[in-house]
């Protein structure tokens, strides 16, 4: 079965997206940034809500920062029970490298962390193994800018399969984001990516700071549960 990650800004959208199913509800506050983050009591109440019936992930925040910090920021959201920790990786720089050698330790106790790098941000893949090495669990491509051109608009099909499989190579779960389209939908499913994430696309107007349009919403569902591909474990 083809899966995939919807973003919540609340706990209404968190309520209302679990009975549409998707396979993880991903918490985070548009207005605040591409991976602005949500206040860790709220990321919590609505991991309650959840409750185990899908899998829940939720952003640090994006903003550029000494490790400590950010190893700090991992363990705020961790404590919320999240399955997963999605931090944000803007540059490749030694002090990202740093970065990535500091939440190993988080890894080694079981924080589950998802690497976060941006189609229109150069993105350099061979940084895949760095991530890795830290003890992630997964990468995603999203996009840094959010003008309303998609991650096709900065990636061919080629580099994108070729980002999939250097992430599988690494056993790491793989994930496709950043202003997806419906109309995306059916070529990203033949790439094979373990996860398509979506939020402008299930919002009003196609705006990710809106309100989820309930209509956008089922037709994002049947086109990812409806498409024949499936998506490799």
């Amino acid at each position: 079965m083809n899966r995939w990650l919807a973003s919540a800004r609340n706990l209404e959208e968190a309520s209302y997206l679990l009975a549409e199913g998707p396979d993880i509800i991903d918490f985070k506050e548009p207005k605040r940034g591409v991976l602005g983050a949500l206040p860790p009591e709220t990321v919590r109440q609505a991991v309650a809500l959840i409750g185990g019936r899908c899998q829940t992930s939720a952003t640090i925040g994006d903003f550029f920062v000494e490790s400590s910090q950010i190893s700090q920021g991992v363990l705020e959201i961790a404590a919320t029970g999240v399955d997963y920790v999605k931090i944000a990786l803007f540059s490749n720089t030694q002090q990202a490298a740093d970065c990535l050698i500091s939440l190993q330790p988080l890894a080694a106790r079981g924080v589950s962390m998802i690497g976060v790098i941006f189609a229109d941000k150069q993105p350099d893949f061979s940084w895949i193994h760095l991530i890795k090495q830290a003890g992630f669990k997964g990468i995603m491509l999203d996009t840094a800018v959010k003008d309303g051109r998609g991650l096709l608009s900065h990636l061919s099909l080629p580099e994108l399969d070729n980002f999939i499989k250097v992430a599988r190579n690494a056993n790491l779960v793989s994930g496709l984001a950043g202003s997806l389209s419906i109309q995306d939908i059916p070529k990203l499913l033949s790439l094979k990516a373990n996860y398509l994430g979506f939020r402008s696309a299930l919002c009003t107007a196609g705006n990710r700071c809106y309100r989820l349009d309930p209509k956008a919403v089922l037709s994002i569902k049947r086109a990812i549960r409806e498409n024949p591909r499936i998506v490799e474990n």
